[in-house]
């Protein structure tokens, strides 16, 4: 699993790359807990267009670092899912939570 990042205009950009299921989801949860602390942003883009897998586990993780976030009114929106990850957040119903954008 990787994690790449970047702030640029008050947006910060997180790209997940790999698989996020239970064996990498502690990995990815302490390097956004770790990301999301800093200060210097005010939404996040999360790029899922590597992300290969991600079972329930990860979708717990997503959860986690949305209300991390929305406790300092910070929005998340998702974009360039791929086909998994499109299928999950729409099965799931996250989209209702972490808006898909263009």
């Amino acid at each position: 699993m990787e994690i790449r990042n970047r702030i640029y205009s008050n947006i910060m950009y997180v790209s997940l790359c790999g698989e996020l299921d239970e064996h990498n989801a502690p990995y990815v949860k302490t390097n956004l807990d770790d990301l999301f602390s800093e200060n210097g942003f005010g939404q996040v883009i999360i790029d899922l267009s590597e992300l290969d897998f991600m079972d329930s586990t990860g979708v717990g993780v997503m959860i986690g670092r949305y209300k991390k976030l929305k406790e300092r009114h910070i929005p998340i929106y998702i974009c360039n899912p791929s086909k998994h990850a499109e299928k999950i957040f729409n099965m799931t119903g996250l989209y209702s939570i972490m808006p898909k954008i263009s």
